[in-house]
């Protein structure tokens, strides 16, 4: 038995034996044409048959994954039409008097060096979109092809997949891929995730791998080749219960979240990271209801720049294809320190310097986050929640800054939109006061754990207390049904997005008290659309 790490694209567990792929590459010689126009005529046409061949993925990738995964299609189409692209092609056959294939290879080793030179990690990765599309034509040219001849589901293994391959893929025979070379960012990344396919990258098998049985395992990056019985017994008890979720998945999915008697609820996702996208779209989830913000600083060793944190709200807002994605702001301490903010040790630090007062009074930081966040809105749907308000002044300031952050973009004359703001009610005062926050935002978002944890005045860190934690006090009930209230006065919504959203023996209570959003682990979201199924709100 060997077990190698890469990194995960997918989490979930696939059993088969290896089929090792080796791509047959084109093989491109320069020659000399006599007839210029002859071979550009015979370049159109190649590129016709090209961009005939692409639309045919694009139409079978909005039937498998969606417009978020054909756009990647659609953008290798419109790379194919660039003026600039082929005015090199075109050029090279013309004052160099050769054939199309090198014209085409050459033009494509030229774009993509200049891509993968640039320092926007963005553009980088069209260094590999545009050899993608050169092979393409080249293929086109040549008359070749390469097929991949999967006679039974089997786990592919290869070099590296470029996302049209990656759609091509017969699904019914593809269990899962590990590719040597590629980014848990890239286009083929992002198909994998919304085809649901289980994947590996960074690991290098080799033909002597062909026919070995195998298991991945999404959940911790791992792949077994020739594992055990034990081990492979073990692993297909998990796939078992995986099966079981699918189907629930296929029960449940696409459909509306509804009451038996018909009031619709919002059931989003709670994520830390990008890679947590994969999970909302495999369960189906409505949108993401909390985006925790802080982990891109946790995992960082110095503060996040404004486009570092703009990829990744980029990407999750790309990834979501329109459903509303709310990000939380920056909620560094108490429990979670990043050491390079320095701050100082309290002896009370869940009663201290921490979220919102962090952004506060250190608005630099601030209005770097909320750049990034607004520039990120052009590309799907996105709103900003601030947690740990306690006062209207909080809200007041906060606006303040966020005017600040949108007059700063105008002038430089970057696009943003207007999005919805809204407050996490996690503590006993933005309760008492939730009637006039209520006047200030779009939407209130009820944070459960530290809301437990201020009004029962326990420290749920602390493990000799757990006997006196009670997650179902009245006490927090009625606090989760005064906000519920005071938020629709003023006709904003309101939902929760703390452990207690996943609590199904409270789920009826909340569906009654009026809750519009429910905003829980991915795991949680077809369970609990299928109990929410089954209650009454008037019975």
């Amino acid at each position: 038995m060997e077990q190698y790490t890469g990194k995960s694209i997918f989490n979930a567990i696939a059993i088969g034996p290896i089929y090792f792929y080796q791509k047959a590459q084109a093989t491109v010689v320069r020659k000399h044409v006599d007839d210029i126009e002859a071979e550009k005529t015979r370049f159109a046409s190649a590129k016709d048959a090209a961009l005939k061949e692409l639309q045919i993925l694009y139409d079978k990738a909005i039937a498998e994954v969606g417009e978020s995964g054909a756009g990647i299609i659609e953008v290798h189409m419109m790379m194919m039409e660039d003026d600039d692209y082929l005015d090199s092609i075109g050029n090279i056959i013309s004052n160099q008097e050769v054939n199309a294939e090198y014209a085409v290879a050459t033009t494509g080793d030229n774009f993509a060096k200049m891509f993968a030179a640039m320092e926007d990690e963005y553009m980088q990765s069209k260094a590999s979109d545009v050899l993608d599309i050169s092979e393409r034509l080249i293929q086109a040219l040549s008359g070749t092809e390469t097929e991949m001849k999967m006679e039974q589901p089997v786990i592919l293994a290869t070099q590296d997949l470029a996302p049209s391959e990656t759609v091509q893929l017969d699904k019914s025979k593809l269990l899962a891929f590990i590719t040597e070379y590629g980014s848990t960012n890239s286009h083929t990344a992002i198909l994998a995730r919304n085809m649901g396919i289980p994947a590996l990258i960074g690991i290098g098998l080799t033909s002597k791998d062909h026919g070995k049985m195998a298991i991945i395992d999404g959940a911790n990056g791992i792949l077994i080749l020739e594992p055990t019985m034990e081990v492979l017994r073990d692993y297909q008890e998990k796939k078992a219960k995986e099966e079981q979720q699918k189907h629930l998945l296929q029960e449940m999915k696409g459909k509306t979240t509804l009451t038996r008697d018909g009031k619709e609820i919002c059931l989003y996702a709670n994520i830390g990271n990008v890679g947590d996208v994969a999970g909302v779209l495999a369960n189906d989830a409505g949108g993401i209801g909390l985006f925790r913000s802080e982990f891109l600083y946790l995992e960082a060793r110095d503060y996040p720049t404004e486009e570092e944190q703009f990829r990744t709200y980029k990407t999750v807002a790309e990834n979501m294809a329109g459903k509303k994605v709310i990000i939380r702001t920056l909620d560094i301490g108490a429990d979670k320190q990043a050491d390079y903010f320095k701050l100082k040790k309290e002896e009370n630090p869940a009663m201290g310097l921490r979220a919102i007062r962090i952004c506060l009074s250190r608005p630099e930081i601030f209005k770097t986050q909320l750049r990034a966040i607004l520039r990120a809105s052009m590309f799907g749907t996105i709103a900003i929640m601030f947690p740990m308000i306690t006062s209207v002044w909080e809200i007041k300031k906060i606006k303040e800054i966020l005017a600040e952050v949108k007059a700063e973009l105008s002038e430089a004359k970057i696009p943003y939109k207007d999005v919805e703001i809204g407050v996490m009610i996690e503590t006993p005062a933005a309760v008492m006061i939730s009637d006039l926050l209520a006047k200030e935002v779009d939407f209130f978002s009820i944070g459960t754990n530290d809301l437990t944890q201020y009004t029962l005045a326990i420290d749920r860190q602390n493990q000799n207390l757990e006997m006196f934690y009670d997650a179902h006090h009245e006490a927090l009930l009625r606090m989760i049904e005064m906000t519920v209230n005071n938020g629709h006065r003023e006709n904003i919504w309101v939902g929760i997005c703390g452990e207690l959203a996943a609590d199904q023996e409270l789920t009826e209570r909340f569906i009654r008290m009026g809750v519009d959003e429910l905003s829980v682990s991915p795991a949680y979201v077809l369970p609990l659309r299928k109990l929410i199924g089954e209650i009454e709100t008037n019975g």
